[in-house]
């Protein structure tokens, strides 16, 4: 590439420093709402089981159907994405999903709430990748893992906000003639339908469309993704090519794999904290946060530092054996001190919480255009069946053995599979990284600037 064709520098930074403040703040602040939504059902458990006579094979079961709905049309609901555009797409999500959130307030038994959990899934589906996809129009392969990882930092915040959010709102029993757990779906279910509304007058679909941004901010950001897409390695950017790339299912297995730890943790560290004394509910909940509140510290600092060495695959796989001794800790220290049991928790947050950038943006970096959305789509549904198969197994362990411990031994096995395979398939091949190091033309001399 000539220097003709470099975007001049000074022009990319600040478009993607504009990029940055106008999109990723708002999305953060949607997935911190989806987050919350789909998890506060952990912070319910223990209420809902006893007003509703729920097992608790009964309520994992319940909790884990939201992400068949949601693998069921992930792939579909990227391919909308890529058809109508992120701002009425992302609306569409959001509305429906908030709406059936709270409706999680009215369920009466098992059967009702395995439904609405299941319809709450189809509505989310498609959420997540497509937030993914649209990074792809928007940051240069080279900001990916940073920016994914201010994404998200959402998860952890979410969980750490929320836990003491939806314990204060479990106090509210008996306020109206509703239960807590019935107040805490209402309000944390509302934010999603008032952003619906909203997020097509504030979003962009892509940096041509974006009056915020000069004609020369808009050139060079167009042309950097552009040469990042050029550079892809597969040459077939029709949407289903991706379904049938092998690689698109290696990443799309080792993301179940990641997703298990996720989930496993997020639903069940509120029970897990419960085995460690008798709190409140606001006990519980600001106990529950600091695994969250750790692991929060060290995303940002990791994801850059992966964007910054290419070696996104290392990264992965050092956080998930760091996830994996975490886990193994806190099953083995559940019944010796919980101290070391809330230790052991936070390590395995960090681990789980850094592993996320770098590991999406080795997959998202796999494809363009239309491919992009179909492959982000598969790395997505087959991973969040983690999300289903994570709570169903440890709440079936939990019955059978009379504690969490047993589950949380299994999520920690897990996470070192997925080590292992990130390392087998990823780390020993130079295209594992998906890096695509800047060529060197690309680089700014001083001259240029």
């Amino acid at each position: 590439m000539s220097n003709v064709v470099s975007p001049p520098p000074t022009a990319l930074d600040r478009a993607v420093r504009k990029a940055r403040w106008r999109i990723l703040p708002l999305i953060c602040l949607l997935y911190f709402i989806a987050y919350l939504d789909r998890n506060n059902v952990g912070f319910a458990r223990e209420a809902m089981s006893t007003d509703l006579g729920l097992t608790a094979s009964a309520f994992g079961l319940g909790a884990g159907l939201f992400f068949i709905g949601y693998t069921l049309c992930e792939i579909p609901s990227n391919a909308g994405m890529h058809r109508f555009g992120a701002r009425r797409w992302i609306s569409r999500i959001l509305i429906p999903w908030g709406l059936l959130s709270m409706g999680t307030a009215f369920v009466v038994d098992d059967t009702s709430f395995a439904v609405v959990r299941f319809l709450l899934g189809i509505a989310e589906a498609g959420f997540f990748p497509a937030v993914v996809f649209y990074f792809t129009l928007w940051f240069p392969v080279r900001e990916r893992a940073a920016v994914l990882g201010v994404f998200v930092l959402a998860q952890p915040i979410a969980n750490m906000i929320g836990a003491p959010l939806s314990g204060a709102l479990l106090e509210l029993d008996g306020l109206g003639g509703l239960h807590g757990w019935q107040w805490m779906y209402l309000i944390q279910g509302l934010p999603a339908v008032l952003f619906g509304i909203v997020v097509p007058f504030l979003l962009t679909d892509r940096p041509s469309a974006a009056r915020w941004l000069t004609h020369e901010e808009k050139a060079a950001l167009e042309t950097v993704i552009s040469d990042d897409n050029s550079r892809v390695t597969a040459p077939n950017h029709r949407f289903f090519s991706a379904l049938k790339d092998p690689r698109a299912w290696a990443y799309a297995l080792l993301n179940f794999g990641m997703v298990l730890g996720i989930y496993g943790l997020a639903f069940w560290l509120p029970s897990i904290v419960e085995e460690l004394g008798d709190f409140s509910p606001l006990q519980r909940s600001l106990v529950v946060a600091i695994p969250y509140a750790v692991g929060a510290c060290f995303v940002l600092w990791w994801s850059r530092r992966a964007d910054r060495t290419g070696k996104r695959a290392w990264h992965v796989t050092i956080s998930l054996c760091v996830a994996a001794a975490g886990l193994l800790g806190a099953g083995s220290s559940l019944t010796i001190s919980p101290v070391a049991a809330m230790v052991s928790l936070s390590v395995a947050a960090i681990g789980i919480y850094t592993a996320i950038g770098p590991m999406l943006s080795m997959s998202a970096s796999l494809f363009s255009g239309a491919a992009a959305a179909a492959g982000i789509g598969l790395v997505g549904a087959v991973g969040n069946i983690g999300g289903f198969v994570s709570p169903v197994a440890v709440g079936w362990l939990t019955d059978l053995t009379g504690s969490t411990q047993a589950g949380v031994l299994m999520l920690a096995g897990a996470l070192a599979l997925t080590a292992l395979g990130t390392w087998l398939f990823a780390g020993r091949r130079p295209e594992g990284d998906t890096t695509l190091a800047l060529r060197p033309s690309d680089t700014i001399t001083n001259s240029e600037a």
